[in-house]
């Protein structure tokens, strides 16, 4: 796969089968379109093309919603490798970008900078200014530049789309499970092992405490999890907290993971950490033995999903 930086990177193909979008997650409704986009390239003896944006167009119009997403760029990268896809336009999204039409952006970028013949696209997507582009529009646009369009329905779980905002929402209920089977794999975090506190070593269960690489990447709710962990090319049961340890009477957010079976120091170092499943939310324990007893029934909980 060739990445380029922006359409002005891009050498127009002579025939090029086309898709664009945010693709935040990169989930299974995701992959419906991008195999749909290498079969219609293979049958046509076309080269593959994916236009996405970066930064996510969200965080630039509307700064103040605080957009969360389940993918940072540098992760989707390596979900797009997975694909055999030729091309990946990675076209820096600005105010003025946004002020593009509809038909500017099929004109004279798709059209004119790509080599557009064939456009992938899903059933609900819209582009341009103010997303006033839609099928109706494309159906204009592909009589004007004679390119073919092949609408995507959407994937459904029982009877449900599959939609980047359904699993954000699911992710930030705690609804993991659910989550992963959206996306098509497992929901991670990386991140880099920093010194905390020291609480979980005197309760017996040491913790990493991890500080997120990208500030802009979603965290499910607050409460303790089944994890896997990945280090230095090896995978490793344990289970996490997110949260503020209230027994403590602590009230900055923290994210704290006991890793099984392990006893390396690995401050600095970086880790990805795949959630697996909810076990309980964050509370308030009586006393510090309560809590240890909790932590101890925890693990158990971890391991029986784990294993």
């Amino acid at each position: 796969m060739k990445i380029h930086k922006g359409f002005d990177s891009f050498k127009k193909l002579s025939k090029a089968v086309v898709t664009t979008g945010t693709f935040d997650g990169v989930h299974l409704g995701h992959k419906k379109i991008l195999n749909s986009l290498i079969n219609i390239g293979k049958s046509t003896n076309s080269e593959t093309v994916l236009v996405t944006f970066f930064p996510h167009p969200r965080i630039v119009l509307f700064p103040d919603q605080e957009l969360k997403l389940i993918n940072t760029m540098n992760e989707n990268l390596q979900l797009y490798k997975k694909y055999n896809i030729d091309h990946l336009v990675l076209q820096p999204f600005n105010k003025e970008f946004s002020r593009i039409t509809s038909l500017e952006y099929i004109r004279d970028f798709l059209f004119k900078k790509i080599g557009l013949k064939d456009l992938v696209i899903g059933f609900d997507h819209h582009f341009g200014r103010n997303r006033e582009g839609s099928l109706l529009n494309l159906k204009e646009y592909a009589e004007l530049y004679e390119f073919n369009i092949h609408k995507i329905n959407p994937l459904n779980i029982n009877n449900i789309s599959i939609s980047s905002s359904k699993i954000r929402n699911a992710i930030q209920l705690g609804d993991i499970s659910l989550a992963n089977d959206y996306l098509g794999y497992m929901f991670h975090i990386s991140g880099i092992v920093s010194k905390g506190k020291g609480l979980g070593r005197t309760l017996g269960f040491p913790t990493a405490n991890i500080k997120i690489h990208n500030q802009n990447k979603i965290l499910p709710k607050q409460g303790v999890y089944a994890v896997s962990i990945f280090y230095n090319n090896h995978k490793y049961n344990g289970m996490l907290n997110i949260g503020t340890n209230p027994t403590f009477d602590n009230k900055t957010l923290s994210i704290e993971v006991n890793i099984f079976e392990f006893n390396q120091n690995i401050y600095g170092e970086s880790i990805t950490i795949e959630f697996v499943s909810r076990i309980r939310s964050e509370k308030k324990f009586k006393s510090v033995d309560d809590l240890k007893y909790q932590l101890s029934i925890d693990k158990i909980a971890s391991l029986n999903i784990l294993n």
